[in-house]
């Protein structure tokens, strides 16, 4: 793989934030990663660099309950913005809701590669790391 990864995490877990940015700087596919605290303010950087598709994310973690903009929301408008992106982007809900009902609205969105409730793991970021690299 001639480019290396950008990587996005929008969560509004600090906690969560520092250590999955700790695990995903380890990897040396990794070039750059991307820190939102709500789903609004993560669309509206996927909005301004539309054009500029070096500058978007390849994978999305994202988290389903966060303040200003949810999950859902985010996914609702990156739906929207989808069709102008040529950059094929990855999102991984990435959440603490084992509710069946999160999971089941996750699968039906087309755009989600999957759903992990946390913790995600060491193992689990080489695996989906892995799998892109390839």
């Amino acid at each position: 793989m001639d480019n290396k990864l950008i990587i996005a995490i929008i969560d509004d877990d600090s906690i969560f934030q520092f250590i999955a940015k700790r695990f995903i700087k380890s990897f040396e596919s990794v070039n750059e990663t991307l820190i939102f605290s709500d789903g609004k303010d993560a669309i509206d950087f996927l909005f301004s660099n539309v054009d500029d598709q070096n500058k978007l994310p390849d994978i999305i973690f994202l988290d389903i309950n966060m303040p200003v903009m949810n999950g859902w929301q985010f996914l609702n408008k990156y739906i929207e913005l989808k069709s102008k992106i040529e950059k094929k982007i990855m999102i991984y809900v990435v959440t603490s809701s084992n509710n069946p009902d999160d999971f089941i609205q996750a699968k039906s969105i087309h755009e989600v590669a999957d759903y992990i409730v946390k913790p995600i793991n060491r193992e689990k970021y080489t695996s989906i790391l892995n799998s892109f690299c390839k």
